[in-house]
C-alpha cells in the first residue's frame, strides 16, 4: 500500500465537504490482488460489535447457501462508545484489527484519519439508493470514498405526554418558538411542572439539536481542518436553551438519574426531546406512564421546515487490517440491506435500521408497547428519518463531547446562559487538535 500521510489522511476525514480523497491508497488496500485472491475461497471473518444478538443475526449467513457458505463470520461483543473507539485503535497500530467493526458514525473521522478503515466504496456498488442521503453522508465522511455502510439511525423527535397536553391546554409545538411559548404557558397553568430539562450529561443531545440547525462543526479549509462548534447555527441553539433555563421555564437537571426519572414517571416533566429509541427508554423510566405518551415531528426553526437531527447511529466498518476486504465488504452490505438480516437486526438486536426501507417493514409494522396508542408510530418515525440533515463530524469529537459535559453542566446549574460555554467547547476542541498536530485553520 503506497504511503498515504496522516495529514492527507486526517483531510479526508471531513464531513460535508466534498474534498479530493487522494484515495488511490486506500482503494489499492481494498483491491489487491492477494485480497482478491484470498476472498476468492472460504475464509473466515471476525466482526467486532456491541449490539445484543449479533451472533444470531451473523448466524443466518454462515448457514446460507452457495457463496455466503464460502464466508464465516465470527462475532466477538465487545463495549461501545469510545472504550470500542480505543480498542480498534490500538489493534490497528499493532495490524491485529478485526475484518469488521461497529462504528458510531461520529468516530467515523477518527477511524479514518488513523487509517483503521478501509475504502469500500468499489465493494459495494448500488446500496447507496437504500438509505436516506443524510445517513448516507456520515459514512462517505463527505467525498467519494465509502467507509462502512450505515446499519441503524436515531432520528430525532418530540414525545409529549398526550393526556397532559390536553389537561392543560397545549398544542404540539411546530416550531422552537412555540415550544419556548408552550414552556411558559405550562409553568404558568402549573409551575410545579416543566416541559422538559436542559441536560448536559448526554453530548449526542445538544449535538443532534445543533445538526438539525444546520451546523458544520468540522470541515476542512484547504490543508487544514475548521472547527465551527460556535457556528451561527449551534449559537442559535444555545442562547434558545440557555435562554429557557435562564428564565427558568424548563428544569435544568441531567437525565437518566432517579430523579428524572421520577419527574417523567410522575408527570412532572411532561416532554422529551429524543430519538426514535425513545419507548425503550421511557418503558423503564416511565413505566407508570404506558399509553400516554406521543410523537411529534421535532419543532423547526422556521415554519414549514422538515429536518431532523441524529442523536446516535452507527455503521459497519471493514479495517484496513482484514486480508479480505471484499468479503467483508460484501457481509456488511448483506447485514445493513437483505430484508432477512434487516428483520433479523430489529428482532434480535433492537435497532432501528437505516435502511429505508426496513424502517416501514413487517419487522417494524407494529408499535412499540409502549406506544400502542400511536399505531402509526414507524410509519411517522420513517417520514421524520427522511429529513435527517446531514453531520460534520472531525477526529476528536471526544473532546468537544467532553468540554461540552463539563462547561454546558456548569452553566445549566448555574443558569447563566450558554453563551461562554459554547465559546469553551469551541476553544477546547481548537486546542486539543493543535496539541495533536493538526494544523487548524482560524
Amino acid at each position: 500500500m503506497p504511503f498515504t500521510s496522516r495529514r492527507r489522511l486526517r483531510q479526508a476525514a471531513a464531513t460535508a465537504v466534498a474534498v479530493a480523497l487522494g484515495a488511490s491508497s486506500l482503494a489499492a488496500c481494498g483491491s489487491s490482488d492477494d485480497n482478491e485472491e484470498a476472498s476468492s475461497g472460504p475464509v473466515s471473518l471476525t466482526y467486532w460489535t456491541w449490539a445484543p444478538g449479533m451472533d444470531k443475526v451473523a448466524d443466518i449467513w454462515n448457514k446460507g447457501p452457495g457463496k455466503k457458505a464460502q464466508i464465516k463470520v465470527t462475532v466477538k461483543k465487545q463495549a461501545s462508545g469510545d472504550t470500542l473507539v480505543t480498542k480498534i485503535l490500538t489493534a490497528a497500530k499493532a495490524h491485529k484489527a478485526p475484518d469488521l467493526v461497529q462504528a458510531e458514525y461520529q468516530a467515523l473521522a477518527t477511524l479514518v484519519s488513523n487509517d483503521a478503515l478501509a475504502d469500500i466504496s468499489g465493494e459495494v456498488g448500488g446500496v447507496e439508493k437504500e438509505f436516506a442521503a443524510g445517513i448516507w453522508q456520515q459514512t462517505t465522511l463527505g467525498t467519494d470514498a465509502l467507509y462502512a455502510i450505515p446499519q441503524d439511525s436515531a432520528p430525532m423527535a418530540f414525545y409529549y405526554r398526550e393526556d397532559l397536553f390536553k389537561k392543560y391546554g397545549l398544542e404540539v409545538p411546530k416550531t422552537w418558538d412555540e415550544f419556548a411559548e408552550t414552556a411558559q404557558k405550562l409553568k404558568k397553568k402549573a409551575p410545579d411542572k416543566d416541559l422538559t430539562t436542559f441536560s448536559a450529561n448526554d453530548s449526542g443531545l445538544f449535538a443532534g439539536l445543533a445538526q438539525q440547525a444546520g451546523a458544520k462543526w468540522w470541515t476542512v479549509d484547504g490543508d487544514k481542518w475548521k472547527v465551527g462548534i460556535d457556528d451561527a447555527a449551534t449559537q442559535k441553539v444555545a442562547d434558545f436553551w440557555g435562554g429557557l433555563v435562564k428564565d427558568d421555564v424548563i428544569d435544568n437537571q441531567p437525565m437518566y438519574t432517579p430523579a428524572w426519572n421520577k419527574a417523567l414517571n410522575t408527570g412532572k416533566q411532561i416532554a422529551w426531546v429524543s430519538a426514535v429509541w425513545a419507548p425503550g427508554t421511557l418503558t423503564t423510566a416511565a413505566p407508570d406512564t404506558k399509553g400516554k405518551w406521543a410523537m411529534a415531528p421535532l419543532p423547526q426553526w422556521n415554519a414549514g421546515d422538515s429536518a431532523t437531527g441524529s442523536w446516535g447511529g452507527s455503521s459497519t466498518a471493514v479495517t484496513n487490517d482484514s486480508k479480505n476486504k471484499a468479503a467483508a465488504a460484501k457481509f456488511a452490505s448483506w447485514l445493513n440491506t437483505d430484508p432477512e438480516a434487516l428483520a433479523a437486526l430489529v428482532k434480535e438486536s433492537g435497532i432501528y435500521p437505516a435502511a429505508t426501507a426496513a424502517q416501514t417493514g413487517d419487522a417494524l409494522a407494529k408499535a412499540p408497547d409502549f406506544f400502542s396508542n400511536q399505531p402509526d408510530f414507524y410509519t411517522a418515525a420513517a417520514e421524520i428519518a427522511k429529513t435527517t440533515a446531514p453531520a460534520a463530524w472531525g477526529p476528536n469529537v471526544n473532546v468537544a463531547y467532553t468540554s461540552f459535559k463539563d462547561a454546558f453542566g456548569k452553566a445549566a446549574k448555574n443558569q447563566s446562559g450558554f453563551g461562554a460555554a459554547l465559546t469553551t467547547m469551541q476553544d477546547a476542541t481548537v486546542a486539543d487538535l493543535e496539541k495533536q498536530g493538526f494544523e487548524v485553520a482560524e
